[in-house]
């Protein structure tokens, strides 16, 4: 039985320290990279750069994770997490990123937000907006009288 956490064994790709590999990797799966990648990963799992981990190139994945060195443009469908004392220079497209103290991130972050909250767009010319003439609540307090 799987513990609950556990990575699946049977779909992790591994460059381990020592190793450097130009070129691209397409999985499914995890991707762990301690070693040297120049080019390319692509999954839809995660991709965890190690401490010793060097990446320069292009990253897709559902979810990255680095406590390496990474140079490169990145897009995650899920998640980026910088952990200390990694380091990432480049373009992170992704919903969530997240960074802990000591880590270092330089160059352009896009998480898809579309407009501020005070952009929302206007109502059509035809509607009102009713908020307006609302009444406004009113606190009333009656004084209790000994009788």
């Amino acid at each position: 039985m799987k513990k609950p956490g556990a990575m699946d064994d049977d779909h992790i790709t591994l460059l381990a320290r020592g190793v450097e590999l130009k070129g691209e990797i397409r999985v499914e799966g995890t991707v762990r990279i301690d070693g040297r990648l120049h080019g390319e990963v692509h999954t839809t799992g995660q991709v965890i750069v190690g401490e010793d981990g060097l990446v320069t190139g292009t990253i897709h994945a559902g979810t990255l994770i680095c406590s390496g060195r990474i140079k490169a443009t990145i897009t995650a469908t899920e998640r980026v997490q910088l952990l200390q004392p990694g380091v990432v220079i480049g373009e992170v497209h992704c919903p969530i990123f997240s960074m802990e103290e000591g880590a270092k991130f330089q160059g352009l972050s896009d998480m898809s937000v579309a407009a501020w909250e005070e952009d929302v767009p206007q109502l059509p010319k035809n509607v009102r907006d009713l908020s307006a003439h609302r009444g406004k609540t009113t606190a009333t307090h009656q004084k209790e009288t000994d009788s």
